[in-house]
C-alpha cells in the first residue's frame, strides 16, 4: 500500500478543498441553524462530479477510486458535516448498490441521473423497531402479479425528505428471516409513498432526515434490486462502503475542529502568553493530531482494500469505529481549548462536537462495529 497520494488525487483534494472553503463553509452555520437542505450546494457539488466520485467515466461517473472518494467526503465534512453525509449517502448508499446489483435498465433510470446529481437518492433500511437488528424489518411487500404492494414505515432516513427515489429494504417472506428481505427502488410520487415527520436532531441538521411511509404502495417488480430474498446481502455489503464514507466524514469533522483549536490556541492570550505555550494545551493538540492521522490512515487502508476488489468488511468497521470515537474525543478537546467560548454557538467547534456524535451511531453503532471486527478476528 502506497501512502502517498497520486498526482490526480492531490489535484482532486486541492479542488475539493477550494470548493469547500468558498462554497460550503460560508453556509455551514446557517444550514445548522435552519436545517434547510442545501439543494443549490448539492447542485454545485454535482458539477464537480462529487455525486458520483468512484464510478467509471464511461458510465457517467467521475472516474476516481474509493480512496479519492474518502478525500472528497473528508474535505467537505471538514467544513460542513451535513453536506458531507448527504454526499456520502448519494455515493455509497444509493448509487453503489444500483451500480453493483442493478440491471442495465435500472442503471439508466436509477444510476445515471443520480451520479450526475440531477436527482437525489436515499437508503431506507432503518425502522422504528429495527435498527441494529436489520433482519427484524416489519415493512412488508406482497407480490401481486408484476407489482409489489408495500406497507410499513422507515425511520431516520438521511436525504429522505428530498429524495427522488429510495432503495427500500422490505420483507417479502417473513418466515425466512434475513433471507426474506428484498431491495426495491421506490420513486417519489408513487401512490401510497409519502414523507413523514422530519427528525429534530442534536447535529447534522440539514440532512432532510425523515420518516418514509408506505401505504398500499404498488411498485413494479422491475424496480427490484437483485433477486427476491437477496436484500439483506445487498444492504450489508452496501453498508461496508457506507461505513468508510462515515469514517471519512468523522475524520473531516475532527480535522476542522483541530484546525480551529490550533488557531485559537495561537491567538488566545492568558497570563500574558498565547495559550499554545502552555504544556496542557500542547498535550491536547498533540493527542488530537495523532488520533486524526491514525484515523485517516485507517480510512485510506479500508478504501485501498475496497479498490483491490477483496472483502473489506473488517477494515471498514475498524475505520468507522476508530474514526467516529476519535471525532468525539477530538471535538471535546477542541471545546476545552476554547474554554467558555467553545460552548458558544458563535464558534464552529460547538457544532463540530454535536455533529461528531452521530458518527458513532448511524450506519452501524460502535457496538455493531465491534461485533463485526470480533467476528473476523475469531475466524483467524
Amino acid at each position: 500500500m502506497n501512502l502517498e497520494l497520486s498526482e490526480e488525487q492531490r489535484l482532486l483534494q486541492k479542488s475539493v478543498r477550494e470548493f469547500a472553503e468558498s462554497e460550503v463553509r460560508p453556509l455551514a452555520k446557517e444550514l445548522d441553524e435552519t436545517g434547510h437542505f442545501p439543494r443549490e450546494l448539492f447542485r454545485k457539488a454535482a458539477e464537480l462530479g462529487l455525486t458520483g466520485v468512484a464510478f467509471p467515466e464511461a458510465e457517467g461517473g467521475a472516474g476516481f477510486d474509493h480512496l479519492a472518494y474518502t478525500i472528497v467526503i473528508e474535505e467537505i465534512s471538514r467544513c460542513c458535516a451535513s453536506t458531507g453525509v448527504i454526499l456520502s449517502v448519494q455515493n455509497s448508499l444509493f448509487c453503489d448498490p444500483i451500480y453493483r446489483y442493478g440491471t442495465e435498465e435500472q442503471k439508466k433510470r436509477f444510476l445515471l441521473p443520480f451520479m450526475r446529481g440531477e436527482k437525489i437518492g436515499c437508503y431506507a433500511l432503518t425502522e422504528p423497531q429495527a435498527g441494529s437488528n436489520a433482519a427484524a424489518l416489519q415493512t412488508k411487500a406482497v407480490k401481486q402479479g408484476d407489482t409489489y404492494v408495500i406497507n410499513g414505515t422507515k425511520a431516520w432516513i438521511t436525504n429522505g425528505g428530498v429524495a427522488d427515489a429510495a432503495i427500500a429494504y422490505v420483507n417479502t417472506d417473513p418466515a425466512k428471516g434475513e433471507r426474506g428481505i428484498t431491495a426495491i427502488v421506490v420513486e417519489k410520487g408513487t401512490p401510497g409513498f409519502k414523507v413523514g415527520k422530519e427528525e429534530k436532531k442534536l447535529g447534522i441538521n440539514a440532512t432532510a432526515c425523515c420518516e418514509l411511509i408506505f401505504m398500499d404502495c404498488a411498485v413494479p417488480v422491475a424496480n427490484r434490486v437483485g433477486n427476491e430474498g437477496e436484500g439483506y446481502k445487498v444492504a450489508l455489503s452496501t453498508l461496508d462502503g457506507g461505513r468508510i464514507g462515515i469514517a471519512a466524514q468523522a475524520t473531516g469533522i475532527a480535522q476542522g475542529a483541530f484546525e480551529a483549536a490550533l488557531k485559537w490556541a495561537k491567538e488566545r492570550m492568558a497570563f500574558g502568553h498565547p495559550i499554545a505555550q502552555f504544556q496542557a494545551i500542547q498535550f491536547m493538540l498533540a493527542d488530537m493530531a495523532t488520533e486524526i492521522d491514525a484515523a485517516r490512515l485507517l480510512v485510506r487502508k479500508a478504501a485501498w482494500k475496497q479498490d483491490s476488489g477483496g472483502r473489506f468488511s473488517q477494515e471498514a468497521a475498524t475505520a468507522k469505529l476508530f474514526a467516529s470515537e476519535m471525532a468525539t474525543r477530538v471535538t471535546h478537546k477542541a471545546i476545552q481549548i476554547h474554554g467558555g467560548y467553545g460552548y458558544s454557538r458563535e464558534y464552529p467547534v460547538e457544532r463540530a462536537y454535536r455533529d461528531a456524535r452521530v458518527t458513532e451511531i448511524y450506519e452501524g453503532t460502535s457496538e455493531i462495529q465491534r461485533l463485526v471486527i470480533a467476528s473476523w478476528v475469531l475466524k483467524g
